[in-house]
């Protein structure tokens, strides 16, 4: 699933095409879970407005309107937010993808799981929002109108505190990792950035929030910004179906040090990297780097 740093990259990768342009056309497919906006509406909110300002809350894109308005954008766990222009194999159904080298790409065509093209005025590449299994989102909201969501949010991961972390913990039986999963204490996290944050740490996921120290808080904090931002700064980590909008891959992935590595030593110690099942998701760690 994508999380902060590739929601990040995509923002400022996709938003020189959105940014100051006027919305010439709306293409979606048929109204499914993925609209919460249904189609039809989405057209006529959409069509001929100037999208003025696109920002980042949490994991998502809220791009401003002229009008006040807002579309808010999801990409769920396989969603892709690009330019017509990209090639990547990632763009490629799974069977495409398996018969074609990476060095074969070639230039994306619309298919069933194109759920939303904007065509944008003064020509140039249009913007897909491509999703697979449909867990992605497009909402429009009217002027002033209030998000569920959107509210649910707690502070950003890259503006959290050790002393708001701390004050979270408190008296929490549940493990720490569910506490830096939950949205609504630091948004933008998931499950990869908490496994290396930890790991940086040297916190095992599984210890009880409440027996965190302060000092220990302030370390997963320092942990967690440093490899959301090293993230950021290699363009996200493309393991799946992540591609930024000129559809490069991230290299974070490259960089992990526990996520998805079970049984291969640890860079630190060479202990075998342990896996196991946390706030229910596959969690992953160093034994004896991790306490």
């Amino acid at each position: 699933m994508p999380e902060l740093p590739e929601v990040e990259t995509t923002r400022r990768r996709i938003g020189p095409l959105l940014v100051g342009r006027r919305i010439e056309r709306v293409e979606t497919t048929a109204a499914s879970y993925f609209f919460l906006t249904p189609p039809a509406e989405l057209k006529r909110a959409l069509e001929g407005r100037r999208i003025e300002s696109l920002d980042r809350v949490g994991k998502y894109l809220v791009a401003g309107l002229e009008d006040g308005s807002r579309l808010l954008l999801h990409l769920g766990m396989t969603g892709q937010l690009f330019s017509s222009a990209a090639t990547s194999v990632r763009l490629l159904s799974a069977t495409v993808r398996a018969s074609l080298a990476p060095e074969e790409q070639r230039r994306f065509e619309p298919d069933l799981h194109t759920h939303l093209r904007l065509r944008l005025d003064g020509g140039g590449p249009q913007v897909y929002f491509r999703d697979v299994r449909k867990f992605g989102k497009v909402q429009w909201l009217a002027p002033g109108e209030r998000n569920a969501r959107l509210d649910r949010l707690g502070t950003d991961a890259l503006a959290l505190g050790g002393a708001e972390l701390f004050a979270a913990c408190r008296k929490r039986k549940a493990a720490i990792k569910a506490l830096l999963l939950d949205q609504s204490i630091a948004a933008g996290v998931g499950n990869i950035y908490a496994d290396e944050a930890l790991f940086v740490a040297g916190v095992r996921p599984a210890r009880a929030a409440g027996r965190i120290t302060r000092r220990e808080c302030d370390a997963i904090v320092l942990g967690l910004q440093r490899v959301l931002l090293r993230s950021i700064e290699t363009g996200g980590s493309s393991i799946s179906d992540y591609v930024s909008p000129d559809g490069s891959d991230g290299g974070y992935q490259d960089e992990r040090k526990v996520y998805g590595l079970t049984g291969e030593p640890c860079r630190v110690c060479g202990e075998p990297i342990k896996r196991r099942i946390v706030a229910q998701r596959s969690t992953h760690y160093c034994a004896r780097c991790q306490r």
